[in-house]
């Protein structure tokens, strides 16, 4: 199969640029994890996270895990936001219980005036080959999305020392108002990285990439325009948007920024993430038809019981709204969560909302 066709489900794709589709596309932001058993067996042979992520045979299996159980429309890369600083060399590491650490956080001037962009087909490597098994492995059969963190969002973990640590973003929000330069020059590095990164992941087969910018939201009003949504403006410019004569749709999401919608749909991404703080009602007329939209139940209604899930499901999907003609006919939506799924998720209730968007929306376009 050449990689530059279309797999045969591409309603995940036509959604993001805004085509018309049959019914609304859906994926999960964490979709492959501990919530699943089988994810769980496959990380005990693999020893650790890490073992696991750097394994490329081990992370397409659990990449397609979630793709056996439910009627997902796309598979997102099993990897780590962090494996771009382990790679510019800052000691990656999981401590058992406390999540992601580094053994050299980026603290003093000199470290952070060293540091360089990685090559991505040659540090990161075992990613490209993921991804290239991982199309193999697919078969055609649905889009693999590629993905990394925001500059910012990476910078908190690099500066901080891990996710523990940064709570309340001490660290990392003295350097950038203390040290703007020493900030700045950490997030134009990181921005090189990523750009290279996503680039590498396209070439190797990604059909569609998205930029996390989990902690965009804990910055001030004017600092998010500065240090999170300028980098992420720099990445979107230099990306590749088509390859294989096909084109490669990005998504930008940052928790929390629901209240600069419009500022990130100008920076050039096709679609944009929302976490369940923003109606997607209101911030589908607040973009006028600019990009699509994706996002945005609250993981936490997965613990209700089935048929909660499935009528929150309804309510997203009736909240982005219909067409003229009574569905979505015109795309522009994914649905997803408005962010990463718990790992105490009972799997059967994921069941229920993948088939539930499916259903709903279905009815919706038949109505038209």
């Amino acid at each position: 199969m050449s990689p530059s066709t279309r797999p045969k489900n591409d309603t995940f794709l036509r959604a993001l640029l805004r085509e018309p589709v049959e019914y609304t596309p859906v994926w999960l932001m964490r979709q492959a994890g501990r919530y699943l058993p089988e994810y769980n067996e496959t990380r005990r042979r693999a020893g650790n996270f890490l073992n696991l992520c750097k394994n490329p045979q081990l992370a397409c299996e659990v990449t397609l895990q979630p793709l056996a159980r439910f009627e997902l429309d796309a598979a997102i890369l099993f990897s780590d936001i962090l494996t771009v600083p382990d790679a510019m060399g800052l000691g990656l590491y999981f401590a058992e219980g406390e999540g992601p650490k580094f053994e050299r956080p980026l603290r003093e001037e000199w470290a952070i005036r060293d540091l360089t962009a990685p090559d991505p087909n040659v540090h990161l490597r075992y990613v490209m080959d993921a991804v290239a098994e991982i199309r193999r492995a697919l078969g055609g059969s649905v889009p693999l999305i590629g993905f990394s963190g925001s500059p910012w969002t990476l910078a908190c973990y690099m500066v901080e020392g891990g996710s523990g640590s940064a709570t309340d973003y001490r660290t990392v929000k003295t350097m950038l108002y203390d040290r703007p330069d020493l900030m700045h020059h950490i997030l134009d590095v990181t921005a090189t990285a990523v750009t290279d990164y996503l680039n590498a992941q396209i070439e190797s087969g990604a059909q569609a990439v998205m930029i996390f910018d989990s902690w965009g939201g804990a910055l001030s009003h004017a600092a998010y325009r500065e240090f999170s949504l300028a980098y992420m403006q720099r990445i979107v410019a230099g990306l590749k948007r088509e390859h294989g004569g096909e084109r490669v749709p990005c998504i930008v999401f940052t928790k929390g920024g629901g209240q600069w919608l419009e500022a990130i749909a100008d920076i050039g991404c096709d679609a944009v993430g929302l976490d369940w703080t923003t109606d997607l009602g209101e911030a589908r007329r607040r973009v006028g038809g600019r990009v699509a939209l994706q996002g945005n139940l609250d993981p936490m209604a997965l613990f209700a019981s089935p048929e909660k899930v499935a009528a929150e499901a309804r309510r997203v999907l009736d909240s982005f709204g219909t067409d003229a003609g009574g569905g979505n006919s015109s795309g522009g939506h994914v649905f997803n969560l408005g962010h990463g799924i718990s790992q105490f998720t009972p799997p059967e209730n994921v069941k229920v909302l993948v088939d539930t968007v499916h259903s709903h929306s279905r009815r919706g376009s038949a109505r038209g």
